[in-house]
């Protein structure tokens, strides 16, 4: 869970007058989750946040399906032909109700804010660089970033170099995993990462620009609204509620003497599905051990890996940008002669992310063009 921050100017008290050099109010703005019983923070806005000049005409942003055969997949997605800014560019992949996972090619920065009302987002930053604005903050972003939004955040990305990212988008709010914190919410020493490892934004005092317009994701819906001040412009803050990041290349690997589950390697959970960090790493130190993974039939979860950069052990024809897909109902596991050679292998030089959904996972119509359609029967000698 995200921890206690304060930055700029705040008043002694939550709700009590607080004013500026020429005694004029500040406007206090509460942002809070599950009503008023969950995490929350305290904003402190030049301006009110709540002036709004004009709204535009809602403009759909539907998911096209596909019909899915139960069969294990493999997508390319370094071949998506996708372009544009950080919301733009997004080409959803894979969803239920729980979750949207999509790709993104980004080679434009943004000219407009965003926010996600029905959503938390994660970006994992696969390549590229650029840097995250926020209402709380700025954070940099380059390979190997998870970007964590809580929804509501208002954000834009500006690029530095063309950025590849993985976007994930979750109906439930995305935090640490429960069995890695104490009952105050603090990560544990047997953790693979701590708090050293979590970056919080860097508060650059309020942005001085007037009229902006701010684009409002509704599930299928992206609302427009042109707002009379810009929501940036803060004074100060302090709360739990804010954006943050962590990168995979921080994560600390747990590693065994026999071959560790999947478990091991969770990074973030949430309502129905969880997301695993694969890492460089040593392998199992069992005189005996087989380092490849045992085939495996996870009857109740579906997995997906995003294949991010190095050696993949288990798979072959998997590059960089790959995505591989396994149902629930059907065994998968190292191809044929991959666990042989991984006999006396002692580390691995892979990074990739793992999303493993509790409810079966619809496709879009988009996978169609980037499926290797071989993939389902590379298993058969």
């Amino acid at each position: 869970m995200p921890f206690y921050q304060k930055r700029g100017k705040i008043p002694e008290k939550r709700h009590i007058q607080f004013r500026d050099e020429k005694k004029d109010l500040y406007w206090e703005e509460l942002i809070s989750r599950q009503g008023f019983s969950h995490i929350y923070s305290n904003v402190y806005h030049i301006n009110p946040p709540t002036a709004i000049t004009e709204i535009g005409e809602p403009i759909e942003n539907k998911i096209k399906t596909r019909e899915k055969i139960n069969k294990h997949y493999h997508l390319k997605t370094a071949t998506i032909k996708s372009s544009g800014d950080a919301v733009s560019s997004r080409v959803p992949l894979f969803f239920n109700q729980d979750i949207i996972i999509s790709k993104c090619h980004i080679e434009n920065k943004m000219d407009y804010l965003f926010k996600n009302a029905r959503a938390d987002e994660i970006l994992f930053i696969q390549s590229g660089k650029g840097t995250f604005k926020s209402n709380f903050g700025f954070l940099d972003l380059s390979f190997g970033d998870y970007v964590i939004i809580p929804r509501g955040v208002i954000w834009m990305l500006e690029i530095t170099d063309p950025m590849k990212v993985l976007s994930i988008e979750s109906k439930s709010p995305i935090e640490t995993p429960k069995r890695y914190r104490n009952e105050f919410g603090q990560l544990l020493e047997h953790s693979p990462y701590s708090e050293r490892d979590i970056v919080t934004p860097n508060f650059v005092g309020p942005e001085k620009n007037k009229s902006v317009t701010m684009k409002v994701k509704y599930d299928e819906i992206i609302q427009s609204y042109n707002y009379q001040y810009h929501p940036f412009d803060l004074i100060g803050w302090d709360g739990y509620y804010y954006p943050w990041k962590f990168n995979i290349q921080d994560f600390m690997p747990i590693t065994g003497k026999i071959h560790q589950p999947p478990p091991v390697h969770q990074t973030f959970q949430s309502k129905n599905f969880v997301v695993c960090s694969f890492v460089p790493r040593l392998f199992d130190y069992h005189e005996k051990a087989i380092p490849a993974p045992y085939a495996h039939s996870n009857v109740d979860s579906e997995e997906l890996i995003f294949y991010v950069d190095g050696e993949f052990m288990s798979r072959k024809g998997i590059e960089p940008e790959s995505i591989t897909y396994h149902p629930m109902g059907l065994s998968h596991g190292p191809q044929p002669g991959k666990i042989e050679n991984s006999l006396g292998v002692k580390k691995t030089h892979e990074y990739a992310v793992m999303i493993d959904t509790f409810k079966p996972l619809g496709m879009t119509d988009l996978t169609k063009e980037i499926e290797d359609k071989e993939y389902t029967f590379s298993w058969a000698k």
